[in-house]
């Protein structure tokens, strides 16, 4: 029995050793195969959960599941998902396999003659799914439900040479809607555009009508009768627009004749019963000369009903017919004092070109008012639109400075009255950009110069300072720019614009919007105990920010996701506006949390925990976060790779100051045993600890998964900076960090590389000037010369850089003028000759934020000295390779760079021949030379 009972231990114990060997490093294929969670759906009524697998290269796959973790559909290539408001339905796009796809192109199919898209309707109770093949659009009305509507393309007609174009010269498709209920679908020809309302059970679309059997026109569905009620006659429509509750209609239509070149749009409205009229031409007063309303300009109706605002606009100088194109000169011109960079305007030409400014037509006294004028920057209603007031606020008197200034900008604010047009500037030059009180009631805004909160009563025209640092610190205190430093935000309004809460590094306080009672922390101990409060929205509509923005309910508990900034632990919390108690924990551990989704009628919530070993699955739960059931399994093979683990470091930084950082460490790590090294890096990352950090083979920085599946450390130091100084800054935190992990005897001193991108990626150049310690440094998209630097573009937005130098992320605190010796010590390309370690540089040449130019000069100078360099240009890339082709692609020769420098591995052919620019395309030099 003992002999018997040992061979069983000696034999499991040998199949336990044989697993855990059998454990393999993971590869880019194998990364490329790692799924993430990429949708979550949570039905109404809690019942349903619907959620999406998707790998970074394959088929997505759509997965029905219940809060107790019974799957009811597993659906391969489904994206898309919508739920019913009824929570009966599942509405979602089956997309045909990406393979089969790919194997069409090997046979040169043509792009439009590629199979479409299906749409899948599947029915929670019964699992029957209904199919749509050819699918081209669909809309689901979010607060109603019982409906769909679709349009989709018949079968291909080999005897037609095109598709039918309506009026505006888009294609047209039928139009289905169906009755979720009774199966019944209705069809209309030709339709251009559609559009459910919000909050009652009515559709109105477009028609280009079908020879005599249907009328081109505007037509409206009041469901649930499928019997379409015609609104309008034939005409160039646009901006079609619905008053939520279906009871008003407003379009924009020109009924002129359609040969003639010109377009002039008038402004109609179907006020309920009858058909749809004209209420408002560009002869009307209101319309500014030479101006026109505008086929740009959105239409929407405030929340009553009772306004429709539209957009106006200059009319476009008509084109000299007696000028031959060839004849104009194409140049761009430069003035010094223009408001707007001309490569700002370059870049936002075509938006520009669509600009409108807003204006309102008052349904009852069919009155039209301009609101909006060139001076203004941003108007914003008020209360939906239903407020008397609207608010602007205008950066054109500064704008010229804020090139080198940036953000935030300086504004004039405005009350713009909806009745007559007249704004009035209630406040001069602040860096700050109002917002508005859920009820309307208020304005408010923080001033970046003396870090204090203000709110403004729009009836009494009344201003008050509701926060001042004394009392509470809402500025952030870690800022380390020469700029003024930014709020920690606000959390919303209490109901009818009680209170606002407003956020400090730890707590959250209410405060009185008119100072009528002093501010009150409404968490307590954040600040004694390093924790970080921040409310969680669950309803959309009283997230803050949105436009709709609902104000908080004080009877109802809210819910908290802390983050204790000494441990990086989070947790979930409960506190209540009513009972004063501080914060009750309700889920804590050594993980990284997200902000639950919760059901709109239902006590179930949806969360994810994660930290560098645990994949962050979903879980149901309920607001007690007590029993949770983990509802996917994403990533179940992550059991047969090396993995590796997380911990937190600590070390001096050169100049003092007391300085942590995370170490990742390979799988069943040895101390007694030497690991190559990478440093990888960008500013401050240590609140990451319990990170999972997805396997992705990413666009600018190494994956910690691969290179600890693959037996390296990875080291990740928090960076100070002072103003002035990044690069020694920089080099004051991270060598400390780097020398403190060498004496403890399990890094290889001699195989220690570095990888860092735009701002890490100047940081590791600068750091190759300064030490040898590094066997090799990956550099993307760094910035080497910063005097050129200074006085270029950022080509994906047209700004000029040098606000980047002077205020934000680049630190100098000046100008090239005003602090040349900055520029130059900070700057290493003039000490590229004491580089010594092997440099691979990735920059792209349409990189829209750091020059392409900034790479070139730091590649030519190591050649020049004949510095062993490498510089990747993905040709079809902007600041980073975005295509999966390419971020792979990448991996895998920074990977064989380090490999080669850190492992002592044989260099792959592209290092050692390089790659012709005749056998582009055919030869990618990955095989290792011996």
């Amino acid at each position: 029995m003992k002999k018997t009972a040992l061979l069983f231990i000696l034999v499991f114990y040998s199949v336990f050793l044989f697993a855990q060997t059998e454990k393999k490093p993971l590869t880019h294929d194998d990364i490329l195969k790692w799924e993430r969670i990429s949708e979550k759906n949570i039905s109404n009524d809690g019942k349903f959960i619907v959620y999406s697998q998707e790998p970074w290269k394959g088929d997505a796959t759509l997965k029905i599941t219940t809060p107790k973790g019974e799957e009811q559909a597993s659906v391969k290539c489904a994206t898309n998902a919508k739920i019913t408001a009824d929570s009966k339905f599942v509405i979602f796009t089956l997309k045909t396999p990406e393979d089969s796809i790919r194997q069409l192109k090997l046979k040169e199919i043509k792009k439009e003659d590629l199979p479409l898209d299906k749409l899948l309707i599947y029915q929670f109770e019964n699992k029957k799914t209904d199919t749509i093949e050819r699918l081209k659009s669909v809309k689901v009305p979010e607060k109603w439900p019982g409906w769909l509507a679709w349009q989709a393309e018949a079968p291909k007609d080999t005897t037609q040479k095109e598709k039918p174009k309506g009026k505006n010269g888009d294609k047209v498709f039928p139009l289905s809607v169906k009755n979720l209920s009774t199966g019944e679908v209705a069809e209309f020809p030709a339709v251009s555009d559609y559009l459910f309302a919000e909050e009652k059970e009515m559709l109105v679309f477009v028609s280009e009508g079908k020879d005599s059997t249907f009328e081109a026109g505007i037509y409206i569905l009041n469901l649930p009768r499928l019997t379409p009620e015609k609104i309008f006659g034939k005409g160039k429509i646009k901006q079609l627009s619905v008053q939520k509750t279906g009871e008003k209609v407003a379009f924009l239509a020109d009924i002129s004749d359609e040969k003639k070149k010109e377009t002039i749009y008038s402004l109609y409205l179907w006020n309920g019963r009858d058909s749809a009229t004209e209420v408002l031409t560009n002869s009307d007063s209101s319309v500014p000369e030479s101006w026109q309303i505008s086929e740009n300009g959105r239409l929407s109706f405030s929340d009553s009903g009772n306004r429709l605002f539209y957009g106006t606009a200059q009319k476009k100088a008509p084109k000299d017919t007696t000028v031959l194109e060839e004849e104009i000169p194409v140049l761009d011109v430069w003035t010094w004092n223009e408001e707007v960079l001309q490569t700002e305007q370059i870049y936002n030409k075509q938006r520009d070109l669509k600009k409108t400014y807003l204006a309102v037509y008052d349904i009852g006294s069919q009155k039209a008012v301009q609101l909006e004028t060139e001076k203004i920057s941003r108007i914003v209603q008020v209360n939906n639109g239903d407020a008397d007031k609207l608010v602007a606020w205008s950066n054109r008197p500064y704008a010229v400075q804020t090139m080198w200034e940036g953000s935030p900008e300086h504004n004039d604010f405005y009350l713009v009255d909806i009745f007559t047009g007249k704004a009035d500037k209630i406040k001069t030059d602040v860096r700050a950009t109002p917002r508005v009180s859920p009820e309307g009631k208020f304005l408010y805004w923080y001033d970046a110069m003396d870090t204090t909160w203000h709110t403004f009563n729009i009836n009494t025209l009344t201003e008050f300072t509701v926060a001042v640092p004394g009392s509470i610190q809402s500025a952030d205190e870690l800022n380390d720019v020469p700029n003024p430093p930014s709020s920690y935000g606000v959390a919303g309004w209490i109901k009818n614009d009680l209170s606002l809460l407003i956020n400090d590094r730890f707590d959250i306080w209410i405060v009185e919007p008119e100072n009528r009672i002093a501010p009150y922390n409404l968490t307590q101990n954040g600040k004694s105990k390093n924790i970080s409060y921040r409310l969680v929205r669950f309803d959309e509509s009283s997230v803050f920010g949105r436009s709709d923005e609902k104000g908080i309910d004080p009877e109802e508990t809210m819910i908290l996701l802390g983050r204790n900034e000494i441990s990086r632990t989070d947790s979930y919390y409960s506190v209540s506006l009513k009972n004063g108690s501080a914060p009750k924990e309700l889920f804590s551990g050594n993980f990284s949390l997200n902000t639950p989704v919760k059901a709109k009628d239902a006590n179930v919530v949806v969360f994810t925990k994660e930290n560098f070993q645990t994949y962050p699955n979903l879980l149901a739960t309920d607001l007690s976060f007590k029993k949770q059931v983990q509802i996917s399994n994403a990533a179940p093979q992550q059991n047969d790779f090396l993995w590796g683990i997380a911990e937190l470091v600590s070390w001096t930084s050169l100049d003092g100051r007391k300085l942590e950082g995370t170490l990742h460490k390979p799988e069943n790590f040895d101390p007694s045993k030497k690991y190559p090294m990478i440093v990888n890096f960008y500013e401050k990352s240590s609140q990451e600890l319990y990170s999972y950090r997805m396997p992705e083979n990413h666009r600018s920085t190494i994956d910690y998964h691969y290179y600890t599946s693959n037996g390296y450390l990875v080291f990740n130091p928090d960076i100070y900076y002072k103003t002035g100084y990044p690069g020694e800054d920089a080099f004051n935190c991270i060598m400390p960090g780097v020398t403190a992990l060498i004496d403890k005897g399990f890094v290889d001193e001699k195989h220690i590389g570095a990888q860092g991108h735009s701002w890490g990626g100047y940081q590791v150049a600068y750091l190759a000037t300064r030490t040898n310690l590094f066997a090799a440094i990956e550099s993307g998209a760094p910035v080497v010369n910063m005097f050129s630097a200074y006085g270029g573009i950022r080509w994906s937005s047209g700004m000029n850089r040098s606000f980047q130098y002077e205020h934000t992320q680049s630190r100098i605190g000046k100008s090239i003028w005003d602090a040349p010796l900055r520029y130059l010590e900070n700057s290493p390309l003039f000490t590229l000759d004491k580089i010594n370690t092997p440099i691979l540089i990735m920059h792209n040449d349409d990189d829209g934020a750091v020059p392409w130019y900034q790479g070139i000069e730091f590649f030519i100078g190591l050649r020049r000295m004949q510095k062993p360099a490498w510089l990747l240009n993905y040709n079809e890339a902007d600041h980073w390779p975005l295509q999966v082709r390419d971020k792979t692609d990448f991996q895998i020769r920074m990977a064989q760079f380090f490999d080669h420098y850190l492992k002592g591995k044989p260099m792959p052919k592209w290092m050692e021949e390089g790659i012709p620019a005749t056998e582009k395309g055919t030869d990618l030099g990955y095989e290792l030379e011996d």
